[in-house]
């Protein structure tokens, strides 16, 4: 097996015994006598495996009995539109924090279903190189919802804290660290992510939503983005991305045999100081994030040239280092460290960091 390290922002790597496992029952799934891709998502089967699915997620990030976990379609960008359209009703209003592109994305999308919304914070003008602060007094105490995303992908930045919006919903976008540790999910009115970065193949969406927020539907909004109708269903409304679910069920059984969040914290943890201690410790290449905004699963790097950017992406590349260039938008590299990268994946980058700037030395 020739398996290299992808560094990939998501799709991203899967853990390697979550693949094994899939392929050993990808035929044939248990006593069924047919693969989850063939079943039927109303089968005594299927329904276990959904059921199944959440069990473990509520268990694994402590989710509260009154919060409903929702698997849907569509990716995070779909709730972009979902999110102003399921709350928007309760005040007629809503703030939000843009850090980076996602972000500007949701709010543009709000901007544009005409809503009243507000951008309470930026840091477009620094280049997105941290996350804002925001404290209580700058949200709208009359606000439907505060909207952030957590951890911003492209810039590799995240909040080190849970933003204090008193009696307002705060609603995050976790696609890009959900289960990467623990989180208190009680101080979120709605967490939505999509699970091709952390959880699962692309194609399923979650939705970890308080049930009082459910209330609040538009009433004309299409019904595929209507929480509460996929909550009243749980989740089947339509059929959902089934073998998606069932791969993410596995991670989620992969997580809790090695320990659960706290010990997944550790990991990513380890991965990261290694990556960022050798950072700090150089001048070669420059991490362009304030250190109190660093993220944990993408680290972004840049070595000031973008002749040799793109010749270290390439040799790292062919080195079986893959998928280290940046976004489009930025430039450099980023590294993905989701939580299926193996802390030797973040050693033989380091090791290849250390080879390509003593073989590669600037004008």
């Amino acid at each position: 097996m020739n398996r290299v390290y992808n560094f990939s922002a998501g799709p991203s790597m899967l853990p390697l015994p979550v693949l094994e496992r899939a392929a050993s029952e990808l035929v044939c799934y248990g006593e069924s006598g047919m693969s989850v891709m063939e079943m039927s998502h109303r089968s005594p089967d299927y329904e276990a495996i959904i059921q199944d699915a959440e069990a473990l997620l509520r268990k694994i990030m402590n989710i509260p009995d009154n919060y409903k976990v929702l698997f849907l379609q569509g990716g995070a960008s779909t709730q972009f539109a979902a999110v102003p359209m399921n709350l928007i009703k309760r005040t007629g209003k809503a703030d939000y924090a843009v850090s980076g592109q996602f972000s500007g994305k949701a709010f543009k999308e709000a901007q544009k279903l005409g809503y009243d919304v507000k951008c309470i914070a930026t840091t477009k003008d620094d280049n997105f190189d941290h996350v804002p602060t925001i404290t209580r007094d700058m949200i709208r105490p009359d606000a439907a919802y505060l909207h952030i995303c957590f951890n911003n992908t492209i810039y590799g930045t995240k909040y080190p804290y849970i933003p204090d919006t008193g009696d307002v919903p705060l609603v995050a976008d976790l696609s890009s660290c959900i289960i990467s540790e623990p989180v208190d999910v009680s101080k979120f009115g709605v967490i939505y992510a999509g699970a091709q970065k952390n959880m699962a193949p692309a194609g399923v969406t979650l939705v970890i939503v308080r049930e009082d927020l459910l209330e609040y539907a538009e009433e004309d909004m299409p019904t595929m983005l209507e929480w509460k109708t996929m909550a009243d269903n749980d989740s089947m409304y339509n059929t959902p991305p089934c073998y998606s679910i069932y791969m993410a069920k596995l991670v989620y059984d992969w997580i809790i045999e090695l320990g659960g969040l706290e010990e997944m914290k550790k990991i990513n943890e380890k991965k990261a100081n290694l990556l960022y201690d050798y950072l700090d410790s150089q001048d070669y290449y420059i991490a362009p994030v304030k250190k109190d905004s660093r993220s944990m699963m993408n680290v972004t790097f840049v070595t000031g040239d973008a002749d040799l950017d793109k010749k270290f992406a390439s040799e790292a590349s062919a080195k079986g280092l893959k998928n280290l260039k940046g976004h489009r938008s930025v430039g450099g590299m980023r590294a993905s460290i989701y939580n299926a990268m193996p802390y030797e994946g973040v050693e033989a980058l380091v090791a290849f960091m250390k080879e390509f700037a003593a073989a590669n030395p600037k004008k």
